[in-house]
């Protein structure tokens, strides 16, 4: 053949049009979902405020322009071959930066950080040791942080944790089976500040095909962190705010249910009326906060991927969030 078509990549960001013709009642429910939450107005900032300085997906890149704040949090992907060399390398990095508390998770791509993917890597570089010098590494575990200002004293607890549904092969680390629950009850319900390499299905996610998982979303339901930070998905880099609420419900809802393609989506009578119960139950939440001033739960979602899509280029602007 003289031209044969691509075959696209499982992480290639979809166009617009073929995500409306795919899933077009799908694809309003985020313009939607993401309008209303423009109109609410997200907490402030606590006394004694932090800034956390947010990473991921860097893949052996050492960026020179990261801003400076009081917490640097890298949420995986750290290499690109995980091997023991690469992984220093990134540890040296960040440790030369300024900020007083440093914190990683390892990603897919950090190998060796997996004693079952490790095998997987030549045996030249399955052995040795790393020097964290001074980065906190949290797998399935926790640190809390404490920052003082004018006779204050305030406590973050950190949680991490690497695992990811799967989606490749055996030199991936941390992997489980896609729909397997690897995340109920596992986190631990004081946690402030989540750090995950996998997005909550639905968030800061592939928008077609998600990849996220459905699992850690009900996890993150259940303790209701005040951030979440993590990578993975590098079309989806950006920050959204979920609002638990029964808006929240409808339009995860409406991002389950199966594909029906351009015509039987616009005839579905039961995804309008999720979407109706969607704007409405929107409306009041903000008719609520606007108004009434009254106070909702909330998680701030970030996906702190650097890399731009899957050009190898890390071009993504970090996320500075203050807390």
């Amino acid at each position: 053949m003289l031209f044969r078509r691509k075959q696209p990549d499982l992480f290639d960001p979809p166009s617009r049009l073929g995500s409306i013709l795919a899933a077009p009642m799908k694809y309003l429910a985020r313009v939607i979902y993401r309008f209303s939450n423009i109109l609410r107005s997200p907490p402030g900032a606590k006394n004694p405020p932090v800034r956390l300085v947010c990473i991921s997906d860097t893949h052996c890149s050492t960026p020179d322009d990261i801003p400076s704040g009081d917490v640097l949090i890298h949420a995986g992907d750290l290499t690109q071959k995980g091997t023991i060399a690469e992984l220093q390398a990134q540890i040296d990095w960040m440790d030369s930066l300024p900020h007083p508390y440093k914190i990683a998770i390892a990603g897919n791509h950090d190998t060796w950080l997996d004693p079952r993917a490790r095998q997987t890597l030549d045996e030249a570089d399955r052995n040795g040791t790393l020097n964290w010098r001074g980065i906190q590494y949290l797998q399935h575990s926790s640190t809390t942080l404490t920052f003082k200002s004018q006779g204050r004293t305030r406590y973050i607890k950190v949680y991490g944790a690497p695992q990811i549904p799967l989606c490749g092969g055996s030199d991936f680390a941390f992997q489980y089976p896609r729909g397997q629950d690897a995340w109920s009850e596992s986190i631990p319900a004081d946690t402030s500040i989540l750090v995950t390499h996998s997005p909550p299905k639905y968030h800061r996610d592939m928008a077609q095909i998600p990849l996220g998982c459905e699992w850690l979303l009900k996890e993150v339901w259940r303790v209701k962190p005040k951030l979440h930070i993590f990578g993975h998905i590098h079309v989806g880099a950006g920050r959204e705010r979920a609002w638990w609420d029964e808006a929240q419900k409808e339009y995860e809802a409406i991002q389950a249910s199966k594909r029906k393609g351009l015509i039987l989506g616009i005839l579905d009578t039961s995804a309008w009326k999720a979407l109706a119960r969607m704007v409405v139950y929107g409306a009041i939440g903000v008719a609520w906060d606007r108004v009434w001033g009254g106070e909702t739960s909330s998680t701030l979602f970030v996906n702190a991927a650097l890399m731009y899509n899957n050009t190898g280029v890390v071009s993504n602007p970090v996320q500075v969030v203050d807390l």
